[in-house]
């Protein structure tokens, strides 16, 4: 990316404002998640917009970036804002990021099980989801898992 390359020559570690777009792949009332290789936690495939793209076409090509799966018919699932938005990396760098975050049951294409990010992408049940769950994500999967979509979350 490099506008954020960009924009760090120009601020630093400083925080960083961006727009995160993700989408919740379900599959026989299962979640995809993807087990990240920075983080060592598990979260829904997703990242930061792109100048110029729509929400959709961010969730899409990230998506399809981090698993292999092209997504489809995607329904806006919430919006989330505030404090659980701020990340300070182990470089770190400081970022804000807003989250439109979709869900989707359409895919197609073959998933990919390691790359850059992940180590790894498994579908989870409900009742059966990892213990540590991407902290800036975690109130979207559990919103998921307890089926509550709350469009807006501020």
């Amino acid at each position: 990316m490099n506008y954020i390359k960009d924009m760090r020559k120009l601020i630093g570690h400083e925080t960083l404002f961006t727009v995160g777009c993700g989408v919740i792949i379900e599959n026989e009332g299962c979640i995809l998640l993807q087990h990240r290789t920075d983080e060592d936690n598990w979260c829904i495939p997703g990242g930061v917009m792109e100048i110029g793209e729509t929400f959709e076409q961010t969730a899409k090509r990230e998506t399809y970036e981090e698993t292999g799966l092209n997504v489809s018919e995607l329904k806006l699932f919430g919006m989330y804002s505030g404090e659980s938005c701020f990340v300070q990396y182990p470089n770190n760098d400081q970022v804000y990021s807003v989250q439109i975050i979709f869900t989707t049951s359409a895919y197609s294409g073959e998933l990919k099980q390691q790359g850059v990010e992940s180590k790894e992408h498994r579908f989870f049940s409900k009742k059966e989801l990892p213990d540590n769950l991407n902290p800036r994500q975690k109130q979207f999967i559990l919103q998921w898992a307890e089926e509550r979509s709350l469009p807006v979350i501020s």
